[in-house]
């Protein structure tokens, strides 16, 4: 599966959008409608076709018709939710079934909104807008916690991740059980309130996780540290930087705010700026958020 719908190729359509529903009609008319608009449209006639879908393009979200023969529309989301890969993803469920019985069920399934039939083309087309956005601005949000050197992540109250950032992914694939279920000892530390961080160290390997978040589901986000910047002198070094431009880089790539790095570098926030702005000169990087990720994956064999 692919690791983020924002990496998708899109061809400058503003996102992807799956639509699930066993019936033609809803099929030709939902997709007509997106296809105007301006989307990426795929279909599925059925739970199993979508979850096919899914594997091998992931999008932006998911129309997806409650009542369908074989796999309905409530087990798929919850198979999708299961998924770290997938679980991000918006479900919007399209029903003719409007009792409440029918409406708590989608939401506990996982979907985030509720769509009653006859669909209006022009309601679906400003729910999608709002969830797509939203979802590609999480998206962009865990992608440049990625590049910050850092990997983020969702955890349940059983302690199965519910879905990881793509470095997440790759930095737990050594971690997490065949079941998606952190080391016991994390899984101990999220049932407590303190200590608000928790280092582990298996045969060498070092997982650092730090609590960011909870939410009503017992959810808690976590942030594993990557190995720390190599020291200002190898910075300068490979750089070539000033030793307070190393320094700086140094801290910034540490996680400091300016005013954080001034206070220990002795400077005021506008000198530790300056400085920040020749790093990104010499490093042909626009952002802090860049100029960390070159500083964190720096190794003395690179250079």
């Amino acid at each position: 599966m692919t690791s983020s719908a924002a990496g998708n190729d899109r061809d400058g359509s503003p996102g992807i959008v799956l639509i699930v529903d066993d019936a033609p009609e809803n099929l030709a008319m939902l997709h007509e409608a997106l296809d105007a608009a301006g989307y990426r449209v795929l279909v599925a006639t059925d739970g199993h076709i979508a979850l096919d879908r899914i594997a091998r393009l992931l999008p932006d979200v998911i129309l997806l018709d409650a009542i369908m023969p074989g796999l309905d529309g409530f087990e798929t989301c919850r198979r999708l939710k299961a998924d770290p890969l997938s679980a991000h993803v918006p479900v919007i469920f399209m029903t003719g079934l409007c009792e409440t019985g029918h409406i708590l069920a989608g939401f506990q399934a996982g979907g985030v909104d509720y769509l009653t039939k006859p669909i209006k083309p022009p309601e679906v087309l400003a729910r999608i807008a709002a969830h797509v956005r939203n979802a590609q601005q999480m998206a962009s949000a865990r992608e440049a916690v990625d590049a910050a050197g850092h990997a983020m992540l969702s955890i349940d109250a059983s302690g199965h991740a519910r879905w990881q950032s793509p470095a997440a992914r790759e930095w737990l694939r050594a971690w997490l059980t065949d079941e998606g279920q952190l080391p016991r000892v994390a899984t101990t530390w999220l049932a407590q309130r303190e200590p608000e961080a928790l280092a582990i160290v298996v045969d060498g390997r070092r997982l650092s996780l730090s609590r960011l978040a909870g939410d009503l589901t017992g959810t808690t986000l976590l942030v594993r540290k990557r190995a720390s910047a190599p020291e200002p002198q190898a910075l300068a070094a490979a750089f070539g930087l000033t030793t307070r431009e190393a320094e700086v880089l140094y801290w910034v790539a540490c996680g400091k705010i300016n005013r954080d790095v001034g206070e220990i570098l002795g400077m005021s926030p506008r000198t530790v700026d300056k400085h920040l702005q020749h790093v990104f000169e010499k490093l042909s990087v626009e952002t802090r958020t860049a100029a960390a990720s070159m500083a964190l994956n720096h190794t003395p064999s690179s250079s």
